[in-house]
């Protein structure tokens, strides 16, 4: 099985919709796929999810989410991983699960057509493109889904790489929370809100 690299164009995913799974290449030739999440994966991705909690510096829980607090978030709507892949069968290797994100609507009724999104790469891998091949496959899913706009209500401005690549992603800021985050270390800082079109796109 042939494996492209990580690198897309945006022009190009505009084209057609999107047909899972999508196998790449990272930066370092690992080969991975992309696909819908299947119900016995998620365990996997809610352990490396309450590994970014714990951390505490890019999502605003505080404590672990248990099973049910996981599933009204991450699975609220529609959820997709990255599966690392063998590199000779082309199969999941026994660590396969390395990137993983949601899509869902941001809000109800009258603007549920404007969603939104997380994403988590394991440490890893982190630095391979993948976050960016994710944000990349989440705007088109989110186009083919008849979604008008994507918004991110809480990007803690302390998540420096976050904040450029989404503004590389075509996203502008469209507000700040003032002292919206307390850092683990006790420190408040501002949360940045996010905004991209779909209909009026970059």
């Amino acid at each position: 099985m042939q494996h492209s690299d990580l690198s897309t164009n945006l022009t190009d995913l505009a084209r057609s919709p999107v047909d899972l799974p999508i196998y790449r290449q990272t930066k370092s030739s690992i080969p991975v796929c992309l696909d819908v999440m299947q119900a016995h994966e998620a365990e996997t991705v809610r352990a490396m999810l309450n590994q970014f909690v714990a951390e505490g510096l890019s999502y605003p829980q505080s404590e672990p989410l248990t099973v049910d607090a996981f599933a009204a978030y991450w699975l609220k709507g529609e959820a997709f991983i990255v599966r690392r892949l063998d590199a000779a069968s082309a199969l999941p290797s026994g660590d396969d699960i390395v990137g993983a994100f949601y899509l869902k609507p941001n809000f109800p009724g009258r603007c549920c057509h404007i969603a939104n999104a997380g994403f988590i790469v394991t440490p890893k891998l982190q630095g391979q493109g993948l976050g960016r091949w994710m944000g990349e496959t989440m705007l088109q899913l989110a186009r083919d889904r008849g979604y008008r706009a994507v918004m991110y209500n809480l990007v803690f401005a302390t998540n420096v790489a976050s904040l450029r690549l989404w503004e590389s992603l075509g996203f502008r800021e469209i507000g700040r929370i003032p002292d919206g985050v307390c850092l683990p270390d006790g420190r408040y800082v501002e949360a940045v809100m996010l905004h991209r079109s779909l209909v009026n796109a970059p």
